[in-house]
């Protein structure tokens, strides 16, 4: 990872798409925006089947609608982070606010976390209703086990990106730290009365001198 504010290089360089393309969070991201991808796509492609007893088309976790449509959310909501934060890893270098280099890498932090939480609901959540499943699925059944399998990859890929950006978030900690300076001991303080003149010199030697020469030619006047 380059150095620099947040774990970027200084603004004003040049996008380098090879290096850009290496970074452990652009590879994560993509692997991650595919995973979800894959979830609701299976979900919305054969997650359903037709009821023989009504009209209607049932889910196939168990009939149960919310676990259909809780798969799809979070996978279209995963994947538009994805992107969203992709392109502000574009353009992060050429931001020299640290504050709004602080702000990004904090989202970054917070929605990778709460992602990863929640894809770990939606494992338990799809593994519980497809074992419920009780009437026989003519197809779409390895849809339904693909969309869990990859709702368990999903929990770790997450976790990574969320430990990236808690990384992110350190290095500009620390950096901000190394680079602050106590004004109580910096030279050129203005409060200083003689900023670079030696104290102990300066206490030894006496306010005032006396001039041997003006007190030798001196006479008391006589009377």
């Amino acid at each position: 990872m380059e150095s620099g504010a947040y774990g970027a290089a200084k603004a004003g360089g040049s996008f380098d798409l090879g290096r850009f393309l290496q970074q452990p969070q652009t590879v994560l991201r993509i692997v991650s925006a595919v995973f979800a991808l894959i979830v609701f796509s299976c979900i919305v492609g054969e997650g359903y089947m037709n009821d023989p007893t009504t009209s209607s088309r049932k889910c196939i976790f168990n009939m149960n609608e919310d676990a259909c449509n809780y798969g799809i959310g979070i996978g279209i909501l995963a994947l538009l982070g994805c992107i969203f934060f992709l392109v502000l890893d574009i353009y992060f270098p050429q931001i020299s606010n640290a504050t709004d280099r602080k702000y990004i890498v904090l989202a970054d932090l917070g929605f990778s976390a709460i992602w990863a939480f929640l894809w770990f609901v939606g494992f338990c959540f799809l593994t519980n209703q497809w074992s419920s499943t009780t009437f026989s699925v003519p197809i779409g059944g390895s849809s339904a086990k693909a969309s869990i399998a990859f709702s368990f990859f999903s929990i770790f890929t997450w976790a990574l990106l969320a430990c990236l950006a808690f990384k992110r978030h350190r290095m500009g900690v620390e950096d901000f730290a190394q680079s602050y300076v106590d004004p109580t001991h910096d030279a050129t303080n203005p409060y200083s009365i003689y900023p670079n003149a030696d104290s102990d010199s300066y206490h030894q030697q006496p306010p005032f001198t006396n001039n041997p020469e003006s007190t030798d030619g001196y006479q008391p006047p006589a009377y």
